[in-house]
């Protein structure tokens, strides 16, 4: 998904499109969710991947194009 997301992105983007990725952690859930080990110390929560999404689509992201943002809780980096 990462390199489609990067392929598409660099197709895209001359014609004012941007293309990235949100790439969610374990997010708590009304469902539950299975607890893991988190060196934020939680589970994510929806909102906090809805935040990240309107970022991306937000005038203060106009120059982000082709990444795979993480909104793990640090997960990618532990």
């Amino acid at each position: 998904m990462i390199g489609l997301t990067k392929s598409a992105a660099v197709e895209y983007a001359p014609k004012g499109i941007r293309i990235n990725a949100v790439c969610p952690g374990v997010i708590e859930t009304p469902m539950g969710a299975i607890m893991s080990e988190q060196p934020i110390g939680r589970l994510g929560q929806a909102k906090e991947v809805a935040a990240a999404a309107l970022w991306l689509c937000s005038p203060g992201a106009r120059f982000v194009i082709g990444v795979a943002l993480p909104v793990d809780g640090g997960c990618t980096t532990h």
